[in-house]
């Protein structure tokens, strides 16, 4: 809990510490690179770096906890913490990196802050740093708890890549060794490690699209963004028979195992979650109402129609809506709009696809009656919903 001494410290330099934010991220990752250059070797995200977005995401994330602890000081967010923790999980993040990050950030808020900045005021956002590390920490010994083994990293063997719509490839993995496989669950990602160009190694985190109770195989699929430095790796040089690392499976954004509707609102590749849901709801039965929304620039680009298309027929009283850019008859032209749609107020929502499609989708769902706390959605790369950015 946040203490008594260290509260109205927060609350009253929280505005400028949050207004100096974009100044103190870069300032921290700088110094932090440049004494540990290993951490971007298969740990942080160059992509994410050069475009300033897990600076974004980093800021916004401790200026959200910080006001967390105001509001409620004797609860700690872990609800809010739960998405960092996956992420962090899926990398690997050990104890000792927690050190070092306090290390380097504290460094740039003293320089950034150095006309303003007390000892007390120091003190005070140190408290803040731990509680969040500390919060962390424990979310992420308890899911690294519940795997199958103990390893961060584990070697899978490609045995399939299908194409599958525009610029897209579902790839099909085996395991190279005996290391035991945790089950997952619909919705859930792991993180794929492979060196690039510079013989520098990457990771991102792929949703598994397919297969996610299976111990025998991993299946995800992607898009290849030609400007990216992981997805063109992927696509040209990794090939059938080659071996690549793996993290296990996690995400908290997993598909629920109720009995009431649920409604899939998709758009471009960020069909990959939803549909192993779908795939899950024809692998276990059951009766539950379900709609399929989906958006894309055209039919082809659809990187998985034949199998969502195959499990919406497979499930009683399914329904699909496809909304296409380019007019195609029989669907919806244009963006996706829930209006007009029969939507259950009682269904659990998921969405998923650019950040601006998901915040438009989702205020259209509370419109239409939805409770906020039943909508859940998945981003890709850094939260900057999360973290409050617009």
């Amino acid at each position: 809990m946040l203490s008594e001494k260290s509260r109205p410290l927060i609350s009253a330099t929280l505005p400028l510490v949050g207004s100096r934010m974009g100044a103190i991220t870069p300032n921290f990752y700088s110094r932090m690179f440049a004494a540990h250059p290993e951490l971007l070797d298969g740990l942080f995200s160059r992509a994410n770096q050069g475009n300033g977005e897990q600076q974004k995401a980093l800021a916004g994330s401790i200026a959200g906890f910080a006001t967390a602890l105001i509001a409620n000081p004797d609860v700690i967010p872990e609800q809010m913490l739960s998405r960092i923790a996956h992420k962090h999980t899926s990398l690997g993040i050990t104890e000792d990196q927690y050190q070092i990050v306090y290390k380097y950030l504290f460094e740039a808020i003293a320089e950034e802050l150095a006309d303003v900045i007390t000892a007390e005021i120091a003190e005070a956002w140190t408290e803040v740093y731990w509680l969040m590390a500390d919060a962390l920490l424990k979310i992420e010994r308890g899911l690294y708890a519940l795997q199958a083994n103990d390893k961060i990293w584990m070697p899978w063997t490609i045995v399939e890549k299908i194409p599958a719509g525009t610029d897209c490839i579902t790839f099909v993995l085996e395991p190279a060794d005996d290391t035991p496989v945790t089950v997952a669950r619909p919705g859930q990602f792991v993180s794929v490690k492979v060196p690039v160009s510079d013989g520098l190694l990457q990771c991102r985190q792929y949703s598994l699209s397919a297969a996610v109770d299976s111990t025998t195989h991993r299946i995800f699929t992607t898009k290849r963004d030609d400007g990216g430095e992981v997805s063109p790796v992927l696509h040209n040089a990794i090939n059938v028979g080659d071996v690549i690392e793996l993290s296990n499976p996690y995400g908290d954004v997993t598909f629920d195992d109720g009995d009431g509707p649920v409604v899939f609102a998709t758009a471009g590749i960020g069909c990959t979650p939803s549909a192993s849901a779908l795939r899950s709801l024809v692998d276990n039965g059951g009766d539950r109402e379900v709609l399929v929304l989906h958006a894309e620039k055209n039919l082809e680009a659809w990187a998985l129609r034949e199998q969502m298309t195959s499990d919406v027929d497979a499930i009683d009283g399914a329904q699909l809506q496809l909304w296409l850019e380019e007019p195609a008859d029989g669907f919806h032209k244009g963006f996706m709009t829930l209006e007009g749609l029969d939507i259950p107020a009682d269904a659990s929502m998921y969405v998923c696809g650019p950040l601006p499609f998901m915040k438009a989708i989702r205020n259209q769902a509370i419109n239409a009656g939805i409770p906020s706390t039943k909508i859940h959605y998945e981003v890709f790369g850094p939260d900057l919903w999360l973290a409050g950015a617009n």
